[in-house]
């Protein structure tokens, strides 16, 4: 008989290994490392070598609780979305609630999540269905007052205070829900398992057991999860992996706009995002976040230019504002907000090399309106003509969009989904769009009521916009040296 060893596994990412670590080779954490209990497994070594002849195994395996059964044979309604009363969240979610899942909604501290799950459960009561709603974080006094602060009195909620998970459980049983929400995984404790309630053993246990009740019962569970510093679930890695779903929700301490992503969903896609606005009464839906993000003047100024960004499936224009002024430091500043620092720095040095637009010995200002955070490389060409039209204090077209990916050849590359993007830029009523050339089928993109002008670079786009003409009146000489 071979001697059987238990091995050890890490607690954080589940690697395992024959032999104890100091420090996971996987996830490379330390202290992770634990010893398993010895496998149930029988190993019986036959004859073996140059002979050929291989090694025999038996397995001594449990009576199992349910038989299996054909693919066919299983009713697909029982994986049917239910709608939570809350369209942002049911689109992210991908049409609702599924019987049995685990969704883990996790975010910084302060962001808004019981509030959210609070007007959830408001929600899903009002619809005639009861919720359990278990705080291990608050009273059930302070849920109440929150309760009444935001309308979400409903005959149909319950709420209960527990911190020992065995008794939150005995808590469901009792009560018989329809929808569990746990607030939070980090504060409940397992008996009989080491470690504080928050530590990795204590979260990765509490985890699994609610997730195992959420399949064994059909009862949905939500879970509050907390983040660390980086914008991790805290906890293991092995949490994200046993729930169904993970929702981040995210949000900027100076603005009431709320963001809803899914990192994991498995009914449905991750690519959606939902949109929030915190206020004093709770927390509202904004089902169309696209005007937020725009400045509302009565008279326009140069050296701002509007985009159309894709926020996963959603198409959201944004306004890009500029400014630069002349300074005689050998390092101008650059402030950047809402925009990729490193981009500006690239599209001032393409303005400068290839449209003679030169913005070096300027202190240049960027910012997005409304706290937009732009990273997809589709609002290059925007930021550029803003750029170009502060440096020339001329104004852009009223009802302007731009549209494309700048290359440091000063060729404008095309984007995806843009035909998306220009039927919500003319939803909103832009009536002139500058789209890349090169884009597939770019001349036959049409939009009603939207103007598409396409350019192969962005002397074309400074051309259309008379920019370019600014530039040779002043920099002769460079646009002679750029031809030659």
């Amino acid at each position: 008989m071979a001697k059987k060893s238990p091995g050890y596994e890490c607690s954080s990412c589940g690697h395992r290994v024959s032999k104890w670590v100091g420090k996971c080779q996987s996830c490379g954490e330390w202290g992770t490392v634990e010893e398993l209990s010895p496998a149930a497994v029988a190993v019986t070594s036959g004859a073996s070598g140059r002979s050929g002849k291989s090694s025999a195994v038996s397995l001594s395996g449990l009576t199992p609780t349910s038989p299996a059964r054909k693919v066919t044979d299983i009713d697909p309604s029982g994986a049917v979305h239910r709608p939570s009363g809350i369209g942002e969240l049911d689109r992210v979610l991908g049409g609702g609630v599924v019987p049995g899942s685990a969704v883990l909604l996790a975010g910084e501290p302060g962001v808004g999540k019981s509030t959210l799950l609070l007007e959830v459960a408001n929600r899903w009561a009002r619809q005639d269905r009861s919720v359990l709603y278990i705080t291990a974080e608050e009273s059930v006094g302070q849920v109440r007052q929150r309760a009444g602060r935001t309308d979400a009195l409903s005959a149909n909620l319950w709420l209960a205070a527990e911190h020992d998970l065995e008794t939150a459980l005995g808590q469901i049983e009792v009560t018989r829900p329809e929808l569990v929400i746990v607030d939070s995984l980090q504060t409940l404790h397992a008996t009989g398992v080491e470690g504080v309630a928050g530590g990795v053993a204590q979260t990765r246990a509490v985890a699994a057991t609610l997730t195992t009740f959420a399949k064994t019962t059909g009862i949905p569970v939500l879970l509050v999860g907390h983040v660390t510093k980086d914008g991790a679930v805290a906890g293991p890695r092995t949490v994200e992996h046993l729930v169904d779903v993970v929702l981040q929700f995210e949000g900027d301490r100076h603005s009431a706009l709320r963001f809803l992503r899914g990192q994991k969903n498995r009914f449905g896609a991750t690519d959606e995002v939902g949109c929030f606005e915190q206020t004093s009464d709770g927390i509202r839906e904004v089902p169309d976040p696209s005007g937020l993000f725009l400045n509302q003047r009565d008279e326009p100024v140069s050296g701002t230019a509007v985009t159309v960004i894709m926020d996963g499936r959603r198409a959201m224009p944004g306004e890009i504002q500029t400014l630069a002024m002349e300074t005689e430091m050998s390092n101008p500043r650059r402030v950047v907000t809402g925009i990729d620092t490193g981009r500006v720095a690239t599209i001032l040095a393409v303005l400068a090399r290839r449209a003679g637009i030169d913005l070096m010995g300027h202190e240049v200002y960027a910012a997005t309106v409304g706290g937009m955070k732009i990273s997809e490389p589709a609002a290059d060409l925007a930021t550029a003509l803003a750029l170009a039209s502060t440096r020339h204090d001329k104004v852009l077209p009223d009802g302007l969009v731009a549209v494309g990916e700048l290359g440091l050849g000063g060729e404008v590359r095309r984007v995806p989904d843009l035909r998306l993007r220009l039927s919500e830029a003319a939803r909103l009523g832009f009536t002139s769009a500058i789209v890349p050339a090169s884009t597939r089928d770019a001349d036959r993109v049409r939009v009603k009521g939207l103007r598409i002008i396409p350019v192969r670079t962005l002397g074309e786009a400074l051309d259309q916009l008379g920019l370019a003409k600014e530039a040779r009146r002043k920099y002769p000489e460079r646009r002679k040296k750029d031809r030659d």
